[in-house]
């Protein structure tokens, strides 16, 4: 299977792409999986020989704490067009896990295609080093959020970029996206119980902001919930110029 145009789409809104250059990234070869909610995609390992890049769906960076195996946080949650472990790929392994968030489909790349890509193709190289860059960023984001804003803005802060991203590669439009997350999984990325979650879910709906019904959500005023979330996609990078 070829490589997902997700993953092009979040290339070229932040750079031009060569002929040469599509070439190559649409004849990588991937394996294409799918996965049901809760399955391991990416199991923390050393010495991976395989990177994965997600399809549709979501799926999450999940940490385990030694000692307490059923206590997790979520530290990142990954779109369609993100390369979910890229840095896998020049580290010794991976110190967390990879999780389907509901139903997801990912293509698995060798790490022996992503060699010969950095050998032979200087600006993929660094278009691959910018998005582990991009994700690095976010992480840094999430914490600036979680320091600094109180429930309702901080779930309003995860809503506009979480749409943002989708959005920046043709997975959403028109203010809607889906979201398959339960309550229990937003709690565990913002820190909060799901009592909590649940208030601050009730908040955006009583001011006008959201509509959410299951894994839908409609954000009814964008102006109003990024000033809520203080939301500045900067951090994302998507602006486009040359690397």
């Amino acid at each position: 299977m070829a490589i997902t145009e997700y993953f092009i789409r979040f290339l070229q809104r932040r750079d031009i792409l060569s002929e040469r250059d599509l070439e190559r990234l649409r004849a990588i070869q991937t394996t294409h999986v799918s996965y049901g909610p809760g399955e391991v995609i990416v199991p923390r390992e050393r010495d991976a020989h395989r990177s994965c890049m997600m399809l549709r769906g979501m799926s999450a960076r999940s940490h385990q704490l030694v000692g307490r195996p059923d206590d997790r946080v979520i530290t990142a949650l990954h779109v369609p067009g993100d390369f979910v472990d890229l840095h896998g790929f020049v580290l010794a392994g991976l110190e967390h896990s990879v999780v389907a968030v509901g139903h997801a489909e990912v293509e698995f790349i060798d790490h022996a295609e992503l060699s010969e890509i950095t050998e032979n193709f200087p600006h993929l190289t660094r278009l691959l080093w910018m998005a582990t860059l991009i994700d690095a960023a976010i992480h840094r984001q999430w914490l600036v959020a979680a320091a600094s804003l109180r429930s309702s803005a901080h779930l309003a802060h995860l809503l506009c970029e979480i749409y943002t991203r989708l959005n920046a590669v043709g997975a959403a439009s028109q203010n809607q996206f889906f979201l398959p997350l339960l309550q229990r999984e937003l709690a565990e990325i913002l820190g909060y119980s799901p009592i909590h979650v649940n208030r601050a879910v009730r908040d955006l709906r009583d001011r006008g902001l959201i509509r959410w019904t299951g894994t839908e959500i409609t954000i009814l005023d964008w102006p109003g919930l990024a000033a809520l979330a203080r939301f500045d996609p900067t951090y994302l990078d998507l602006e486009r110029h040359g690397r």
